[in-house]
């Protein structure tokens, strides 16, 4: 199996290290990485800047750091690592949670995303944390990862679909499961906030406290990590609101 991993924390984050020392034992993996932090850049792809590769020691497999994004990075793993082909991308292990609508924002469901799009089996994976100073069990997200590869290499899954895995940040033996749920809603309070530089001058700083109310989401991502489960969500790249296009056929023929 030739397996393509990203992340957008960057080439030299742990969960990087900590998602390929398991891939490795089923595959031929090979590293595409951004050279640094590239969190909440969503689906972004790099068009009027070039892209470089700089290849970095790893332990005896290949790997790059690009001066790009994760979609990036997917695109140049397929055209450089894997030129005959990829069969499994597999993007994190992210530091911090990507549940409900965090999907749309984030780096590391992007290189999953952009796998999926090309036809390729991809997941994203990633911790979720919600203390802050907490210690992130990476070895947590790398045990689900062995002891459910054969569920995220082979289970059926429809066309055009990818998996975007949240672990519970907690100790391996408090996992209490996993649950294939739906995505639930996860949204920020006071985003901007509005701050003055030593000259006066008003500057905005984006990011806000997370509002996030597990119980008032049965069935979802949220509450399954709240509760202590490994929550896996199929997304589908189709975002067709298909029960509106019936209302919005008619309201457009009626005018």
């Amino acid at each position: 199996m030739r397996i393509l991993v990203t992340n957008d924390d960057g080439i030299r984050a742990p969960g990087l290290v900590a998602l390929v020392d398991v891939a490795r034992r089923f595959g031929e993996v090979k590293i595409v990485a951004p050279d640094h932090e590239r969190s909440a850049c969503g689906h972004a792809l790099t068009m009027r800047e070039p892209l470089r590769m700089k290849q970095v020691p790893w332990n005896g497999l290949e790997a790059w750091e690009v001066n790009g994004v994760p979609t990036d990075c997917v695109n140049l793993g397929r055209a450089v690592g894997f030129p005959d082909g990829v069969d499994l991308v597999l993007s994190g292990i992210n530091n911090g949670p990507n549940l409900g609508f965090d999907i749309t924002y984030s780096g590391t469901v992007a290189g999953a995303m952009e796998g999926a799009i090309n036809g390729i089996r991809s997941v994203a994976i990633s911790m979720a944390l919600f203390v802050d100073g907490a210690p992130i069990h990476y070895d947590t997200g790398a045990a689900w990862l062995l002891d459910h590869w054969d569920f995220i290499a082979s289970a059926p899954l429809p066309e055009l679909t990818f998996l975007n895995v949240n672990v519970p940040s907690i100790a391996p033996p408090e996992l209490l499961g996993t649950k294939i749920t739906p995505m639930g809603r996860r949204v920020y309070a006071d985003r901007v906030e509005p701050r003055s530089d030593p000259w006066g001058r008003t500057y905005y700083w984006q990011g806000g406290a997370v509002v996030m109310h597990a119980a008032a989401q049965p069935g979802t991502d949220v509450e399954a990590v709240s509760q202590g489960y490994a929550a896996v969500t199929p997304i589908s790249l189709d975002w067709t609101a298909r029960e509106a296009i019936r209302g919005l056929d008619d309201w457009l023929s009626g005018q």
